[in-house]
């Protein structure tokens, strides 16, 4: 219902939509601004907003969602580059890089281009190319770099490329990294993401290439702290006391999801634990079979 509603207001397509300062609900000006209004808070309230692919498009996609780029003690991408390398194989020769989560875009490419070099990979930066647009279209893989979550959907959506990555991704087959944010944007949307709102973008609604989402980072509650803020676990539950909330897949450093079609795999040094509303939460080991988070119903 949220769905058909939001569509009515503002239409289907969230690549499309206009960007808009949401006026008072009280005392508007013109019916126009009151449905804006009323069509931003559905967005934010209501996760399931992507469009989800037919089951053709599903069987192509590659994705390995990390939860950090970096692991204590190691170097950037270090704790996961036989990953990487495995992912990406010997047919990809050269990575599109996304550095949009961070403000200093030439100093992480420069990071990740050094990086993925040792690798084999030559890369190329989304925001170097005069067209960012073409440069998805032309990619043989895409990596998208972690920082800031709410910095980098914004400027996915301020260079449309929202919808031409998922394009890429789950029609044409071409493979997809996420480092934190980067797997973050690529889940459902990005409600459970770590990071403060720094920026305002058109919707929480991410680029949709698996229907569930990720907190990425996951921290346990440390029974011997004297912070009295909420827990990850507590916010992760706040968030399944909305209806209509997909599951929430809590990443520790150290781990990431290898999905290959319908085929989800849990990867790395650490477990992951799953959150689904109403129901008790679950721990799962390093190589355990997550496919069931893939389907539609979980």
């Amino acid at each position: 219902m949220c769905v058909i509603i939001k569509d009515a207001l503002l239409g289907s397509d969230p690549q499309t939509r206009p960007h808009f300062t949401p006026a008072p609900l009280k005392g508007q000006g013109s019916d126009s601004e009151g449905r804006r209004s009323l069509a931003l808070l559905l967005v934010t309230r209501c996760s399931r907003l992507p469009a989800w692919s037919p089951l053709s498009d599903r069987m192509k996609r590659r994705l390995l969602l990390v939860s950090n780029s970096t692991l204590h003690g190691g170097g950037y991408l270090e704790h996961c580059q036989q990953h990487v390398s495995g992912f990406f194989g010997q047919q990809v020769k050269r990575i599109l890089f996304v550095p949009y989560a961070l403000h200093n875009c030439d100093s992480y490419t420069k990071t990740a281009r050094d990086k993925l070099k040792t690798l084999g990979y030559e890369v190329d930066s989304v925001h170097e190319a005069a067209d960012p647009v073409e440069a998805v279209r032309k990619a043989e893989g895409i990596f998208i770099g972690g920082g800031n979550t709410f910095r980098l959907l914004k400027a996915l959506y301020d260079h449309n490329l929202v919808t031409e990555i998922k394009k890429r991704v789950l029609q044409d087959g071409v493979p997809y990294m996420g480092s934190s944010a980067g797997s973050n944007v690529a889940t459902i949307s990005i409600n459970t993401t770590n990071d403060m709102p720094i920026v305002y973008p058109p919707t929480f609604s991410a680029i949709g290439l698996v229907p569930f989402n990720i907190n990425p980072h996951y921290l346990d509650p440390d029974p011997n702290s004297r912070h009295m803020g909420e827990t990850r676990e507590q916010r992760i539950i706040q968030y399944h006391e909305e209806l209509d909330t997909p599951s929430v897949l809590g990443l520790r450093e150290g781990s990431m999801l290898l999905v290959e079609g319908n085929k989800a795999t849990l990867l790395g040094s650490t477990k992951a634990r799953l959150f689904q509303r109403g129901k008790p939460t679950t721990e799962h080991d390093p190589g355990s079979d997550l496919s069931f988070l893939l389907t539609d119903a979980q």
